[in-house]
């Protein structure tokens, strides 16, 4: 029965596609559908594997390799990769520390805490502040505030009078809490009836400008009870004592410096504290001294009567800003220096009006708060102010014919007068060549006569009459004669006799 039944069995393999197999034990199971969980391989039961003969090799387990698809059969689902990593998101920024905490007021039990905001806030913003605080030799630190709070200033309640108290500030976001803002000191609570402050004078407020070997003697007044704590630094390093000696009282400081030196520049921290409440101020002093003298002075140009320097600033200003430059020039014959520019804020110039045929020298001085220096730059050339070469030419005036005949620009006027009472007869007269004058009565010339005094000057013709009589009386005539012509003009002379 068994041998007979072997070949029908052959025979019906070809229809296998066409209904779904059974499985056999050395098949192994069938690909899982698509419709079921494809990530997990499916695996048949200990129980339905039959067992393998002694005599026979073992069989390779099927269950991990999947059979190859047959033609016309859809492929089965690959196994699943394991997932690549995902990049991992940017950690968010946290906010910077609070800025500038202090103490403001400290009492029996309390302490009352300023501070400004953080410079960065982080993407999600500020949720508020957390106050810590940790008794002094201790690092267990604890939140006085259960939840945060935007408020920059906070008082901490319920504290023992006289324990020494660390004080510091976070920053909380979103993202994080800050770096906290801790106190330099730790804080003594006990009350203070005075807070600190400095009484800055007002001419200590800008800088303090003092010359090279001069002395700083500066008093900064204070106030604060009980008697404040007083420190001086400079850049954040204790002053060295044996150069800079500071008196403290509880009311005052005072800084003092025997022969200041230009190290001595530089800005001084004042700082007045009293159980961590403390007030700050700085001294700013500036030691200068004249500068060196201008570089690379030198002559650029001479011209007619003029000569053009250039220079450079000095290497050493003398810890002061240079306000100008002080020219001066000298000629070869007298050797004396003379001020050819008083202040020049430029490193070039141009020096005028120099006398022709002289020879100059030029130096400069530099200026700065504290006066000219002491050396000065001078010109290595000289400046020969030559004689230009020129001819005079005088301009020729076209000559203009003067000649005019006389004539009379003023005439004789009618006139009457007393006996005995000297008259004068006037008339005005020009031409050229200078035309001769002729007097004459009743058209008789008066010649060398002592009764009468003729004159003529710039023009104008007069005729004296001395004490004349009625015999006097007539017609005097002026007559003007020269090469190119005559002219003339009369008038009456009446003469009374006083009844």
């Amino acid at each position: 029965m068994t041998g007979k039944t072997g070949p029908p069995a052959t025979d019906l393999a070809p229809a296998a596609p066409e209904k779904e197999p059974v499985p056999t034990p050395k098949e192994g199971p069938p690909p899982a559908p698509a419709a079921e969980e494809p990530s997990v391989p499916t695996h048949p039961p200990a129980t339905e594997q039959p067992t393998v003969p002694a005599d026979e090799p073992a069989p390779v387990p099927t269950v991990e390799v999947a059979p190859a698809p047959e033609e016309g059969l859809p492929a089965p689902p690959a196994e699943p990769q394991a997932s690549e990593p995902k990049p991992e998101k940017p950690k968010a920024e946290l906010p910077s520390p609070p800025l500038s905490l202090a103490v403001e007021e400290v009492s029996e039990n309390s302490i009352t805490l300023t501070w400004k905001a953080p410079e960065q806030t982080g993407q999600s913003g500020l949720d508020g502040y957390v106050v810590e605080i940790c008794k002094d030799g201790s690092t267990d630190w604890t939140a006085v505030n259960k939840e945060p709070f935007l408020s920059t200033r906070y008082t901490i309640q319920d504290l023992g009078s006289g324990d020494k108290i660390n004080v510091r500030v976070k920053a909380v976001s979103a993202s994080g809490a800050s770096v906290p803002a801790t106190l330099e000191q730790p804080v003594l609570i006990r009350e203070i009836l005075q807070l600190p402050r400095i009484r800055m004078p007002r001419h200590l407020r800008q800088t303090y400008v003092r010359r090279v070997g001069d002395a700083i003697n500066v008093m900064i007044p204070f106030q604060g009870k009980p008697q404040p704590e007083v420190i001086w630094t400079k850049g954040g390093q204790p002053l060295d004592t044996s150069h800079i000696n500071i008196r403290n009282t509880d009311k005052d400081t005072i800084f003092y410096i025997r022969e200041a030196q230009r190290t001595d520049s530089g800005k001084y921290e004042l700082t007045v504290r009293i159980n961590g409440a403390e007030d700050k101020a700085t001294l700013d002093i500036q030691v200068i001294e004249p500068p060196g003298p201008p570089q690379k002075l030198k002559l650029v140009d001479v011209w007619g009567f003029n000569v053009a320097l250039e220079w450079t600033p000095p290497a050493d200003n003398g810890n002061s800003e240079i306000k100008g430059y002080l020219v001066q020039k000298s000629d070869k014959k007298s050797g004396k220096w003379f001020m050819a520019l008083e202040r020049c804020t430029r490193t070039s110039c141009t020096i005028s009006d120099l006398i022709i045929g002289n020879i100059y020298s030029f130096r400069v001085f530099a200026e700065n708060a504290c006066g000219l220096s002491e050396k000065a730059a001078v010109t290595s050339g000289v400046a020969h102010i030559e004689k230009s070469k020129t001819a005079y030419q005088p301009e020729k005036i076209p000559q203009r014919d003067m000649m005019e005949p006389p004539k009379f620009t003023q005439p004789l006027t009618d006139r009457i007068t007393t006996r005995g009472y000297s008259t004068h007869l006037f008339c005005c007269v020009r031409g050229f060549p200078q035309p001769k004058i002729i007097w004459m009565k009743n058209q008789m010339e008066i010649r060398e006569d002592p009764k009468y005094i003729a004159m003529i000057k710039q023009g104008v013709c007069s005729l004296e009459i001395r004490k004349p009589s009625p015999f006097d009386g007539g017609i005097y005539t002026c007559k003007a004669v020269n090469a190119l012509g005559e002219a003339s003009v009369d008038c009456k002379l009446d003469v009374k006799v006083p009844q």
